[in-house]
Formats: structure tokens, sequence, C-alpha cells
């Protein structure tokens, strides 16, 4: 009889997965958005017949596999304003229409990812345009926000594309040829660096070892999430799967796991492959006071913004819908408010 070693001093807790799912500093919030959304329309709309029985414009409720979120024809999230932290934007599969107050736009999917830092504030949209009129949308993402300490929660927005072909991918195979494949969004894995993230983020600074990326494990595959910096703060989201053994402690999808940073940790996959999201970095370990939208240090900051929003609406909207899309046939690009535009 084999007797599991269950390693109990590398974990600190283990939690069920919430809406949105509990993070810890210097991250603020975290999303796994899934929808498989209809065929789109000529405007790449949801059709009028599907919206009966949605509370459209605020619609978070998964009906026939999809929410409408906060759009009223087009699925996602009109404009809105950020102040005080960044948001980064993972696109595991369909797109994702930006635009902002900046002048800035962008259509990205299918492994891209977003990194905005709002800092003094910007007004942006997310849409899920449905490009396909002749089969469904399925759509995937995870969207994170990532703190910004008080020195630097007032510097200028800036937005920024890590294309996917860009993005560093690590394949690790173990002694029974089963593969774990790990994107890195953030952070070094064993000597592979991810791209540069915006300048004043939080992770732009290696001591503070924020290490954001997405992890596939093949059937049965181990693989060992080697250990970082002491004292940084450590999650796993473990999301889908069949069961996934941390340490020899066996889990179910749907649940978070914290864990020391600076220990190596083993996992054992089960029967099917498993996906979650690690998460990590040094905490800012500065007081947040939150409202909505806005994420500073003091409830009089929390007043200046509504106050400065209220007057200048963070540049206003130069764009003609509070819903933007772009057209239907533009490909993944980005336009920055200094006129600079990428294409993929």
């Amino acid at each position: 009889m084999i007797t599991k070693i269950i390693d109990m001093k590398k974990i600190l807790s283990i939690k069920p997965l919430g809406f949105p799912w509990e993070t810890q500093d210097p991250f603020l919030f975290c999303v796994h958005h899934r929808d498989e959304f209809p065929r789109g329309n000529e405007q790449m709309g949801v059709d009028e017949a599907h919206l009966s029985g949605r509370r459209v414009g605020n619609d978070f409720t998964i009906k026939n596999g999809w929410r409408m979120y906060h759009g009223r024809s087009v699925p996602g999230f009109p404009y809105h304003p950020h102040r005080g932290f960044e948001t980064i934007t993972i696109a595991l599969e369909g797109f994702i229409d930006h635009s902002d107050s900046l002048g800035a736009a962008g259509r990205f999917g299918a492994g891209d990812v977003q990194w905005m830092t709002a800092g003094s504030g910007v007004l942006h949209s997310e849409m899920f345009p449905l490009i396909n009129r002749d089969k469904g949308n399925p759509t995937e993402l995870f969207q994170i926000w990532l703190n910004l300490p008080r020195a630097n929660k007032m510097v200028a927005p800036h937005f920024k594309m890590l294309w996917r072909e860009n993005i560093p991918v690590v394949k690790e195979q173990d002694n029974n040829g089963n593969i774990t494949e790990v994107s890195v969004v953030a952070g070094e894995l064993n000597g592979n660096k991810a791209l540069n993230p915006t300048p004043d983020s939080w992770a732009a600074d290696p001591d503070n070892a924020v290490w954001v990326m997405t992890i596939r494990m093949e059937a049965n595959a181990q693989w060992t999430l080697p250990a970082s910096k002491a004292n940084a703060r450590r999650t796993i989201f473990y999301y889908k799967g069949q069961h996934l053994a941390v340490e020899g402690k066996q889990l179910t999808p749907e649940h978070l796991v914290n864990l020391k940073s600076d220990e190596e940790v083993t996992l054992q996959n089960g029967p099917e492959a498993s996906y979650f999201l690690l998460l990590q970095g040094m905490p800012i370990n500065e007081p947040v006071v939150q409202y909505g939208p806005f994420v500073m240090n003091s409830e009089e900051e929390i007043q200046e913004a509504f106050n400065e929003y209220r007057r200048t609406e963070f540049g206003g909207w130069p764009w003609p819908q509070q819903e933007q899309v772009h057209d239907r046939d533009q490909g993944r690009f980005a336009l920055h408010g200094d006129g600079r535009r990428e294409e993929k």
C-alpha cells in the first residue's frame, strides 16, 4: 500500500472559488468569464429575441450559457472609469474590443493580453463583439486587478498589448512524457522572462516578484512549481479539470490554494487535463480604500476621484458609441493615444 505524504507546511489555506475570486495583496480582484455566445447579428450584437427574460444592462446570470453583463446590444462592459490600479486582461478565446478616453483602441483575443495602468484616471469600454454570423462566438477571459502603490496611483494612464506570439510559453515534460504548459504573462519561469509590463506597474520592478501565469497540465502530468521570493503572496486558482493533487492534497476544481512562495510545490494531475491561474506578488502593504472602479488610500482621495470624474470624465468619450466595437473585418490591432498603430 502506497501512503501519500501531504505537506501542509507549504499550503497556507484552501478555499472554494467565489465570484469574483478572492485575491491577496498586491492583487485586488480576479474574475474568470466563460460565455458560449450565440451567432452575431449585423451589428455584432445579440438579436432581440435572445434578450427576453434578461436584466439587460445588468445581466450577470448565466442563461443559455452566456451573459450580457452591462451591454445592451453587444455583450460586455460599456464605457466606465478607473483610477488608482491596473487591469490585466487575458483573452483566452474570442475577441475583446477596447476603446478609451485617450483615443486608444484595440481588438485582441485568442491568447493576447492587455495591460492597462489606469493611474490618474481613464474611461474605457470592453466589449465582446460577436464576429461570427454563421456560428457561435465562445469567449473566455480573465480580468485581474493589480493595485498601484501610493507613489504611482496618479501616474499618466497607459495601455500596452502583450501579443500572444511574443508571450513566453514554457513546456515541461515529466518522466512519463506528460506535458505541463505555462504561459508567462508576468514574472520569470526557469529563465523565461515575461514581456515588460507598463512602466509604472508594481510588476515593473523584479524585486516585487509579480507572477501572472496560466497553466495547463495534461492528464496524469506531474510538475514542480519552483520557489520564488520569501514573503510574496502566492495563489493558484484551479478552475477546470477532474482533480489535482497539491503536495499530496487532492483538490477538485473551483478551489484556490494559497501557498508559501519560497518553497517549491509538487502538482500531480488527475486523469483529465487541468487548468489553473497563478498569481503572485510582494504585498504593497498600504491602506486600500475602494469604491467601485476607484482604488485609493483614503476616503478623501476617493471623494476627489468622484469629483474629478464628474468635472472631466477623465478626458471625455471620443467615440460614437458607449458600446464601441470595431469593424467586423478588422483583425487584431492596437491604436495608442499617441497615434502609434500595431496590426497583427
